[in-house]
């Protein structure tokens, strides 16, 4: 049974006496705190700090981490105050416990804006200091100890949330045992019957094989000290839960995957384990492209090993992991191997720069996301990484998550140069921005000074870096563009009313900003190009005595083509430049043009300020989306012979669908076009082709 004695005797093989007398002073505190207070279980409830401290023991966590793991429940449940704590036992540790009590509701149910909003609390929490989120941890691997007090129903919620927000934490932060033990026990809980059916699988399939991997091992042993290194070897299973994802994930049979046994040598020099793999590839026939060298490029997580993969003496492939003692406690610890040096004099630096630094980066994108939902969103390939290593033409190495493109990539170099880039090459040839990057592929990014992120990196970007930045740019540039949008709107309706933006006094411009309760005239402005406020009603609200009768009639709204996201072109009716069209100004939507003739403006016409008169602009270069409907003979060769009527021209068909089989059958072709003149071409050239019967534009004007 554990107890503080026996926490004592563990702590003191690596920290000081007077830290060990710090632990067991803030051990009575919590038990005085929690007296007469008993967990679902019925045992006291000082049973469970003392074992969350235990748990961050095991990976040797500094005095003040584990003073606040056995206090993290004091200011939720006892009503001790923040300032009692941090005066018994010191500032540090009363913010760590403030810190854990913060995230002690949090729950990640299915509604993902309050389980959005929740996960942003326990980053900005990780920020304060990293050893928060580690005590939470270590809190939810005892709570998943003891599920089996819980009703059924919570515990698949605690263990669902557990697999899809705690474990991955672990992982990120390189705990490799939490994330183990959370993911084990949390696998079980949600999926008893897949868990229990599995492991009668694995049983059956490599049964009666503790003899076999004890062999083994003694042979490893044997040869690898025969050539005079000093190691440790130790053979395990995969667990069971990273087995069901890799079926899960490649959609393979237990028959398919390759390796299930997994070998471990921990020696003591860096350059030891590549020796050490040269004699591995003698004593087994390696499997060709199983190979990954994590030495000389470390996981997102500090993660450093060699990994091959071989065919075993059983005819079995099994996976070996070659590292350092130190490469193994970090492998092992994650950021907590950090305080395990530190409290030992030494310094391992590096897996603790790594983890504060993924934690800033998700600062960063908290301050730039307009709310949790983008939060999560950008967050989440960062936070189930599975990595690809890029190279700049200079050398240096980029990490990013599997299926990260160019323009993650220009992010991963530096902001400015994604903001700006155009294309890119890789390997020396050029590609897209949207080119998905491998590991070992050299990457320059081209980039030009009038360059800007375009809306539509947003469906290749997956970077949470990338995907925020595009995102705030494209806020500030909507903004930019709906104050242009405004501009002209309200120009349009004050020149019905004889005047214009310059003649507006000062005190016509505040009792309007009043009204609408906006701060300043970039805001109005804004707003109306927004669709939010109406230009014809501002205006009347500035000049609430002018006579209706005087009105003048305002001009056409002249479409460039260069106003941006906030014109945008109805699908019902698909107008193109030179059809008749008008404008109908939607909330939060700015402009949506359509066809005059389009019956669905007619529901709009309870509120005829929001429609204005339109024109094309003459130099417009709009390329847009046009539906055919094509009527032809069914014969061999028909549709091939349609679609090659118009592969040779400038215009793009990005669809075509039959839509009715028949002697005469019909077929829906989208083609991309930039004008009525070019529509006139598309439709002659199909309408040429011999089985072709009619050829009609497809839109609810003309249906």
């Amino acid at each position: 049974m554990l107890t503080i004695e026996s926490l004592a005797e563990s702590l003191s093989e690596y920290l000081p006496l007077d830290q060990i007398a710090k632990v067991k002073r803030a051990y009575y505190y919590a038990e005085q705190a929690h007296d007469g207070q008993r967990r679902k279980s019925g045992e006291p409830y000082v049973t469970h700090p003392l074992a969350v401290a235990d748990i961050l023991a095991n990976i040797r966590m500094d005095c003040d981490g584990l003073a606040a793991a056995l206090l993290h429940d004091v200011i939720e449940d006892t009503g001790i105050p923040r300032e009692a704590l941090s005066k018994q036992f010191g500032e540090q540790v009363a913010l760590l416990v403030d810190g854990v009590s913060k995230l002690t509701h949090l729950e990640f149910n299915d509604q993902l804006e309050k389980q959005a909003h929740n996960f942003q609390k326990m980053a900005m929490a990780m920020a304060d200091d990293i050893r928060v989120i580690m005590v939470k941890l270590a809190d939810r691997l005892h709570n998943m100890r003891t599920l089996d007090a819980m009703p059924a129903h919570k515990k698949r919620r605690i263990a669902k949330e557990t697999l899809d927000i705690y474990a991955p934490i672990a992982n990120r932060l390189g705990m490799y045992n939490v994330r183990l033990a959370l993911e084990s026990l949390a696998f079980q809980a949600y999926y008893p019957m897949r868990a229990n059916m599995l492991q009668r699988a694995i049983n059956k399939k490599y049964g009666q094989r503790q003899k076999a991997m004890e062999k083994l091992e003694t042979y490893l042993q044997s040869e690898l000290r025969s050539e005079y290194f000093e190691v440790e070897v130790s053979i395990r299973e995969k667990h069971l839960y990273s087995i069901y994802k890799k079926m899960e994930k490649k959609r393979r049979s237990l028959e398919e995957i390759m390796d299930v046994v997994g070998v471990r040598i921990v020696t003591d020099k860096h350059d030891t384990c590549y020796r050490i793999l040269g004699v591995i590839h003698t004593l087994f026939k390696p499997i060709e492209g199983r190979f990954k060298d994590y030495i000389a490029v470390p996981k997102s997580n500090g993660y450093q090993s060699l990994h091959t993969t071989v065919m075993g003496t059983n005819g079995l492939p099994m996976e070996v992991q070659i590292r350092t003692n130190e490469m193994d406690t970090v492998a092992n610890n994650g950021i907590a191997a950090h305080w395990s040096y530190k409290a030992s004099g030494q310094s391992i630096a590096g897996n603790h720069d790594r983890a504060t630094k993924w934690v800033k980066s998700l600062i960063e994108i908290q301050e730039k996301a307009r709310n949790p939902m983008e939060f999560v969103d950008n967050v989440k390939s960062d936070l189930f990484p599975d990595e690809v290593y890029v190279f700049t033409p200079k050398g240096k190495i980029i990490e990013l998550p599997s299926g990260a493109t160019a323009v993650d990539f220009a992010y991963g170099v530096h902001t400015e140069v994604g903001n700006s880039c155009i294309s890119c090459r890789v390997n020396r040839r050029l590609a897209p921005l949207s080119t998905q990057l491998e590991s070992g592929q050299t990457v320059e990014i081209i980039t030009a000074k009038t360059a800007q992120p375009n809306v539509a990196w947003l469906s290749f970007a997956i970077t949470g870096k990338a995907r925020t930045n595009i995102r705030h740019y494209l806020k500030g540039k909507q903004r930019e563009n709906a104050i242009s949008i405004g501009y002209r709107l309200l120009t349009r309706s004050l020149n019905a009313f004889k005047t214009t933006i310059e003649e507006l006094s000062e005190t016509q411009i505040n009792l309007v900003l009043e009204h609408y309760e906006l701060e300043t005239f970039d805001d109005l402005l804004e707003s109306i190009g927004k669709g939010r406020h109406v230009g014809y009603v501002v205006t009347r609200e500035l000049f609430p005595n002018y006579n209706e009768e005087e009105l003048a009639t305002p001009k056409s709204f002249k479409v460039n083509g260069s106003e941006g996201m906030l014109i945008s072109y109805a699908k019902c009716c698909s107008p193109i430049p030179g059809d008749p069209i008008v404008g109908y100004v939607q909330m939060d939507k700015g402009i949506i043009i359509h066809h005059d003739q389009c019956p669905n403006i007619q529901d709009h016409l309870q509120n005829p300020e929001r429609f204005i008169r339109m024109t094309w602009g003459k130099e417009i270069e709009e390329e847009l989306n046009v539906s055919l409907i094509v009527s032809y003979v069914n014969q061999r060769g028909a549709v091939a012979d349609i679609a090659a009527s118009i592969s040779d021209t400038d215009f793009q068909v990005s669809d075509l669908k039959i839509i009715e089989r028949g002697r005469i059958s019909r077929l829906r072709l989208n083609v991309t076009i930039s004008s009525r003149v070019g529509l006139a071409d598309v439709m002659r050239r199909v309408k040429a082709v011999r089985c072709v019967d009619k050829v009609s534009r497809e839109t609810v004007v003309s249906r």
